[in-house]
């Protein structure tokens, strides 16, 4: 090769290595000249106040919106009162209340208080010897429902909480706890029913109210036991030990509590279009989740109060904890970059490319085109490759939904001969997503025991309600499937009847017949002025459902325990039949055999008391639960009523009983069965609920029994409206003396199931922990 021609050849090569030596010359120069840093604003501690006003009480902060003073705070609702008379260090307090301490505040959001706990104390006789019950209004301000629970301490308790908005009620909940004593499963730091039981509640609270209880007022327990309490506590900030149930320790305990506080009612987006906005420099408005109004917060790459005089920029490579630099760091605002020394190349950053030395050879820049080229054909492989398996997985995919779901266990119920099935349709998931509009929550009708419910019509017009399961846990697939094999076998013009199901989904599917005119519930304890509750209607509806569970414990091909009988599980249809509802809790059992259980299953002011005590379910604890639903029928009044004391009973049963002990029936009727019902007719529909709730089983009547005597009654007063003789007087049969029984279980419906007062109420599903018999 000649001279000329080996210089024709490095030319190519000399320009490269002379392009990039310029490049890194560039960038090396860029960076020399470079902006300085931004100058430093001044301390936090300097801005978190206006000027003249308090910035702390004692220990704690009082950053701005919050002040002590006028002209210090946003509003009323952000004064905080220093009290500095009776507390050295001074304790600062909410509001002008000197009952609820403050004892942090950020302006992030968060306001911490302690509160004193619910308490009912018994001597070992069981009177009562001290009580009293927790309560906080919070004006604007919400209880924060993800940084709290509410716990319940002792041996014979249960306990509730409702929560208020605004003066209006919204929620309602509880715990139960037991134990025969400190040994008997009492564990410290669990509160698992033994000793302590623990939950969660809903959002959107700024008043509640706490009350401990008792089952037998600590009579069996009073040795090393004679108080129940209860409360709502920062989550993780407490700790449960069995020597507090004998102590006066929660008696005197102040507890730790989260509120969540914002500004105002009005949202972001009318807050920001005002010319005065309330965010300051670099700091954005952010809608609250829990309550309403709105709170400011620093951009990212920001600090500082955002309600005062705007947010200043953090010096990222001043701060280890957010210099993300190998080698140097510029800062800028709001954020901070990242370059490498010279002879080296990169982002200069941790979390990317980094800095790696400089190579003057071009075989690199060579093999790199080459890994290049070599990569870009990967990841076009790895593309098409990945397009063929997503194809392929799609089409198992719901093949595993199937059998995770249940499918298997569905086919061998199918393939026993024991299942209708001509009456189960499989449905496909397209079909169900495009009825429900994928499941819009404009489409929810309520939420059942194991799931959602959807309104949806499918291609031929047809109105049906979609339960979309929440049950994922394989341990829990044999309860769904049950549903759908229980219901399979139901034929009865009074039971919701089931058109099939879909398993091919993430989340198992039932699709039902669509009952238009709501719950039961609705009518009895709303009083719509559209359909009126008369005397007969109720006789009719208290008639069907009975003839319903007769079907289902004696006419069907196995017996079939509801086991969740409530008026809110009652639906009605167009014509306002009555059409019984929810069986995921249900059971088919053998001729002649029981059904004992671990779990306690059912509602408020709904569950058999003999139930409870036994976890020993038959026929006839349907039997109680219908009771209760009639005597809702008789009375107009809900299962469970804070508007009634603890000596009248707080659940309806207890009542009940009691009036009718007391000579009292027609004193607590409804003003339409005394309206429309004669008194004969009244008595005995009366004594036949009071049979029902009979606190022994063998004593209670079977569903066949109800059901003829309450077809007598509507056939004798069908008599009387033609013409038949009218009897004026009957008198009822008293009962046998009955302790108060307001039980609490593991599944609950509160709601229209429980009277909070004045408030109006709504429904809410609350789980609870579930209570293990021995």
């Amino acid at each position: 090769m000649t001279m000329s021609k080996q210089k024709v050849l490095l030319q190519p090569i000399i320009l490269l290595i002379v392009i990039e030596v310029l490049l890194a010359a560039a960038t090396s120069a860029q960076t020399q000249l470079a902006s300085p840093p931004l100058p430093s604003p001044p301390p936090p501690s300097e801005v978190e106040v206006k000027p003249g006003c308090q910035d702390k009480c004692g220990n704690v902060s009082i950053p701005y919106p919050f002040g002590t003073k006028k002209g210090c705070y946003l509003n009323e609702d952000f004064l905080i009162t220093c009290n500095s008379t009776h507390y050295e260090p001074p304790k600062p307090f909410f509001k002008k209340s000197y009952s609820t301490e403050v004892t942090n505040i950020s302006v992030d959001g968060k306001l911490y208080i302690t509160l004193y706990p619910a308490v009912i104390c018994y001597d070992k006789s069981g009177q009562l010897t001290y009580e009293f019950t927790s309560s906080v209004n919070l004006s604007s301000f919400f209880i924060s429902n993800t940084d709290n629970v509410y716990v319940a301490v002792g041996c014979d308790t249960y306990s509730y909480i409702c929560g208020y908005k605004n003066e209006k009620y919204v929620y309602s909940g509880g715990c139960i706890s037991y134990c025969a004593g400190i040994d008997d499963y009492v564990v410290n730091g669990s509160c698992n029913g033994f000793g302590c039981c623990q939950t969660r509640f809903t959002q959107g609270i700024n008043y509640f109210e706490i009350s401990a209880m008792s089952f037998k007022n600590h009579k069996d327990v009073y040795s090393f036991n004679p108080c129940s309490f209860s409360f709502v506590v920062q989550d993780g900030k407490f700790n449960f030990f069995s020597n507090m149930l004998g102590s006066d320790y929660l008696k005197n305990a102040s507890l730790p509590v989260v509120l969540d506080w914002s500004v105002g009612s009005e949202n972001c987006t009318n807050v920001v279009s005002k010319k005065n906005h309330p965010c300051k420099g670099n700091a954005s408005c952010y809608d609250v989740e829990n309550g309403s109004g709105y709170r400011c917060k620093c951009n990212d790459g920001f600090q500082g109060n955002p309600y005062l005089n705007g947010c200043h920029d953090i010096d990222e490579c001043k701060v280890p904890e957010l210099n993300t630099c190998m080698q140097k760091c510029i800062n800028t605002e709001g954020s901070h970059t990242c370059s490498c020394y010279k002879e080296y190349h990169g982002d200069g950053r941790k979390d990317g490319e980094g800095c790696t030395p400089d190579r003057t050879s071009v075989i690199p820049i060579v093999v790199g085109l080459g890994a290049g080229v070599g990569l870009l054909l990967l990841l076009i492989s790895a593309w098409w490759i990945h397009k063929v398996l997503k194809k392929r997985k799609n089409i198992k995919r719901k093949q595993v939904f199937f059998k995770r779901n249940g499918g298997l266990l569905l086919e061998q119920q199918l393939s026993s001969g024991e299942v209708n099935v001509e009456k189960i349709k499989l449905f496909k998931s397209k079909e169900l997503e495009k009825s429900t509009d994928n499941f819009n929550v404009d489409r929810i009708l309520g939420h059942g025991g194991q799931g959602t419910v959807y309104k949806g019509m499918l291609a031929d017009g047809k109105i049906v309600a979609v339960k979309k399961s929440t049950i994922i846990d394989g341990s829990q697939l044999s309860d769904f499937i049950n549903e759908v094999v229980i219901l399979s076998q139901i034929n009865h013009r009074h039971v919701v009847q089931l058109l099939g199901c879909c398993l091919e989904t993430e989340v198992p599917l039932l699709v039902y017949e669509f009952i238009p005119n709501g719950t039961l519930s609705q009518y009895i304890h709303e009083q719509k002025e559209e359909f009126p509750l008369t005397w007969e209607i109720r006789l009719q509806i208290a008639t069907e459902i009975a003839g319903a569970l007769f079907y289902l414990h004696a006419s069907a091909a196995l017996p079939i325990y509801h086991r969740d009988i409530k008026s809110t599980n009652i639906l009605l249809d167009a014509k306002y039949r009555a059409k019984v509802a929810d069986f995921g809790t249900s059971r088919s059992v053998a001729i002649d055999q029981t059904h004992l259980t671990t779990l306690v299953h059912g509602t408020f002011g709904y569950l058999d008391p003999e139930y409870f005590q036994s976890n020993h379910f038959t026929d006839k604890s349907d039997v109680y639960s219908f009771g209760v639903v009639l005597v809702e029928l008789l009375t107009g009044q809900k299962p469970i009523s804070f508007s009634r004391s603890q000596e009248q009973g707080r659940s309806l049963a207890t009542y009940f009983i009691i009036s009718m002990q007391e000579d009292r029936l027609f004193d607590i009727l409804d003003a339409q069965v005394v309206k429309g019902g004669s008194k004969a007719d009244i008595a005995i529909v009366a004594n036949l609920a009071r049979r029902c709730l009979n606190l022994s089983g063998r004593k209670r009547p079977t569903m066949r029994e109800v059901t003829a005597e309450l077809e007598g009654v509507q056939m004798a007063g069908k008599a009387t409206s033609h013409g038949g003789k009218n009897y004026e007087e009957v008198e009822y049969v008293r009962t046998e003396s009955v302790e108060p029984w307001d039980v609490i279980s593991s599944s609950t419906d509160t709601g229209p199931a429980v009277d909070g007062g004045a408030a109006s109420s709504q429904m809410h599903e609350i789980p609870l922990l579930p209570f293990k018999s021995r």
